[in-house]
């Protein structure tokens, strides 16, 4: 450490040309640095989606949830396994360790799925999810037209909008919501097949084998070599009906002679509402784990600009969510207390020191130990989110501590009588060397009490490891720059102090300093046994989700029906929101494994300086108040980031999640119902949520064995038919 400072001191002028070398390198680093709201807190984890048509919840979970959950136990580094089955669509969730490659668990996964595929039922399809992370939801936008029909828009999402959105680095998938999927669908006509004798698998095969193009190889003409192909691919309408069927008498039979074939759609799992105007189309982009979220957003923001005006007529894409608004509200948060820290540093130090060019000579080392810190953390690996640069926040304070102490002992030092014939750098030298092994142990002191944050696991890691981390870079820094940077400075500047008065003042009434201290120090440990705790507070996102849960058997249309007249209720009641988008039931990718029943009521809200009130709590209050009003509805308030954490680790949404376990479904919603009775009774409870696992109908055809046989006809007949 001499050597050190002797070098600073020797070499002033290339260490001050190194000290703003590494400032570059530490603006370069700022702007380099990843930036997010919240650091990344999501396992190594791996969803299974399936998707089996016909089947009930029960025989999901029996005939395909299980036998995977059987295969998947006792992977390598796995920590949890769970699952949710539902109609048609069982959802399967894996974690493992912290620090497991995500592709090496991927591909466990998937070669254990593919041992057991030929154990689970033949019309299953799916198979592993994108690699998102529970935060990965960067974007939302709806595709907004007049003149566009539902079809028209989602082939517009599907086939325009979604692929360029995909090829954007760092997007992991698109997910499309709402809308109907365009098909070619054949109706036979029952009456017209008996009469010409014709049945179903006849119609089948004929679409099978008569839509496809294959090659012949190739046939050589004089000097040129021609490939040969068979076209036989359908791309109309008109194609599929002209295909034929079988023949009577001399007439050929086709399947336009027996059926109707027309434009339809796939058989929907949910659908998108806004504004209590109709259905929507929405897409989500998801962004991939590990990826600069700033930069990706802006990425995708570029491509959809550029996309809208390509886009026909009057359509454009409207932008309701973005994650960049939130990132940037946390990040100018911390920003503004750094910046507002610096300042009321800087006049501290103008009053001790005595003047502005001593304050500004100590308050130097804020801004490079902070640039050294940015080339640390970029380093290591850390993004600039909430956290992160809360840890700088908290030690900016401390930061100047070493520099204080070095200036202070210099100053003495080069006042004292007894070195004015010495060379002043030397004093400088001998100055620091005699402070130096003092701040040293101060700051290692501080660093220790920090350290017992970066032994912490899971959750509680990976949100206060930054903090730690970003504090012990800072501290470290000043460090350095106390022992090297502020010595050179303390060569060119003579620095003096102005507060000896309001220390001999307390020297000389020690017993007032003392008691006055005591009764500080007794107050704060009353406040402190007063102060609510929890483990973080909750942040405010900016925008609302509702979570409505509806009758098990409502159907589509009257679900539609019901959101549609909840948001105009909504609209009109609360003036704060600006804009509602609702999503009811599962999405394509089978992400979020909802039914008819589930609905995420998404609200914009506008700037707050319009509101009623400035508490968010005012306009949730409000809008509770309108839901009471409707009857047979359970709701639960949330954030986009909150709800899928809540998510991330329980499975449920809720700041509490209870789970009861048996065999008997009856008994387990009596103890369901009984237990939200008792926490609907405690006090500070809000808004008790209790999933609804009864109430859906079947309607269910069993038939005669013996007259299938009689006949012919096996199980798989009649299921086609």
């Amino acid at each position: 450490m001499n050597k050190l400072i002797g070098f600073a001191l020797a070499q002033r002028l290339f260490f001050s040309l190194l000290a703003l070398v590494i400032l570059g390198f530490g603006i370069k680093a700022y702007n380099e640095l990843p930036i997010d709201a919240f650091p990344d807190i999501s396992p190594t984890q791996v969803k299974i989606i399936i998707k089996s048509s016909g089947m009930t919840p029960a025989e999901i979970e029996s005939r395909i949830t299980v036998p995977i959950e059987m295969k998947m136990v006792g992977i390598p580094y796995e920590t949890m396994l769970r699952s949710t089955s539902k109609y048609g669509l069982c959802d399967i969730t894996i974690d493992f360790e912290d620090g497991t490659d995500i592709y090496w668990a991927r591909q466990q996964v998937s070669e254990r799925l593919l041992d057991i595929k030929d154990q689970l039922p033949s019309n299953m399809e799916g198979g592993l999810a994108p690699i998102s992370t529970p935060l990965s939801d960067i974007l939302m936008f709806t595709i907004e037209s007049d003149t566009l029909s539902l079809e028209e828009k989602r082939s517009l999402l599907d086939w325009i909008i979604s692929p360029k959105i995909r090829a954007v680095s760092g997007v992991a998938e698109v997910n499309p919501l709402g809308g109907k999927v365009k098909t070619y669908e054949v109706v036979p006509d029952l009456n017209k097949m008996r009469t010409m004798g014709v049945t179903l698998s006849h119609i089948f095969q004929s679409l099978q084998s008569n839509n496809q193009n294959d090659g012949a190889g190739r046939v050589s003409q004089g000097v040129e070599s021609i490939l040969v192909r068979s076209v036989g691919r359908l791309k109309s309408l008109e194609d599929i009906a002209t295909l034929p069927v079988g023949k009577r008498a001399d007439k050929v039979i086709t399947i336009g002679d027996i059926a109707t074939v027309k434009y339809g759609y796939i058989t929907r799992a949910g659908f998108v509402s806004k504004n209590g105007q109709g259905e929507a189309v929405q897409g989500l982009v998801l962004g991939l784990k590990g990826t600069n979220t700033a930069v990706v957003l802006d990425e995708v923001k570029e491509e959809l600009g550029k996309l809208e005006g390509m886009l026909p007529g009057d359509t454009k894409i409207d932008i309701f969510y973005d994650r960049s608004h939130l990132v940037n509200l946390a990040t100018d948060t911390v920003k503004n207390a750094l910046y507002e820290a610096v300042i009321l540093i800087m006049v501290i130090l103008l009053i001790m020191l005595g003047n502005l060019a001593s304050a500004l000579s100590v308050a130097l080392i804020l801004p490079f130990a902070l640039l050294m810190s940015f080339i640390a953390m970029q380093y290591f690996g850390l993004t600039a989110n909430l956290m992160s640069l809360g840890g700088l926040a908290i030690a900016i304070g401390i930061l100047v501590d070493s520099a204080v102490v070095v200036v202070e002992h210099i100053t003495a030092e080069l006042g004292n009588p007894k070195h004015k014939r010495q060379n002043k750098l030397h004093i400088i030298y001998e100055a620091t060397i005699d402070m130096a092994p003092s701040i040293i142990t101060g700051v290692l002191i501080i660093i220790i009490v920090f350290m017992p944050l970066l032994t912490l696991e899971g959750l509680e890691g990976k949100l206060f490891r930054p903090v730690a981390l970003s504090i012990i870079f800072a501290l470290f820094s000043s460090l350095i720059l106390a022992l090297t940077l502020i010595p050179v400075l303390s060569s060119f500047k003579l620095l003096t102090k102005w507060y000896r008065p309001v220390l001999l003042f307390s020297l000389s009434h020690i017993k007032g300093t003392v008691m006055a201290v005591v009764i500080l120090f007794g107050g704060s440990l009353y406040l402190a046994a007063k102060t609510g705790k929890s483990f973080m507070p909750t942040m405010d996102e900016g925008s609302i989700i509702i979570g409505v849960e509806m009758l098990p058997s409502i159907s589509l249309k009257e679900s539609l029906a019901l959101n549609l007249k909840l948001q105009k209720k909504l609209l009109a009641s609360v003036p704060e929101i600006k804009d509602i988008i609702a999503r009811t039931g599962s999405d394509e990718l089978g992400l979020d494994p909802m039914s008819l029943n589930d609905t995420d009521t998404f609200l914009v809200l506008h700037d707050k300086e319009t509101w009623r009130e400035t508490s968010k709590e005012f306009v949730i209050e409000e809008i509770r108040k309108v839901l009471d009003e409707f009857v047979g509805i359970e709701f639960g308030f949330t954030q986009p980031i909150e709800m899928r954490v809540s998510e991330m680790l329980t499975g449920v949404r809720g700041d509490l999640a209870i789970d009861i376990f048996g065999s008997d479904n009856d008994q387990l919603e009596l103890l369901a119902v009984k237990i939200k009775s008792i926490l609907e009774g405690i006090t500070g409870s809000s808004d008790v949520y209790k999933k609804a696992n009864e109430g859906v109908e079947y309607f269910e055809l069993k038939f005669d064995k013996k007259a299938m046989a009689y006949h012919g006809i096996s199980q798989q007949d009649l299921n086609d038919f």
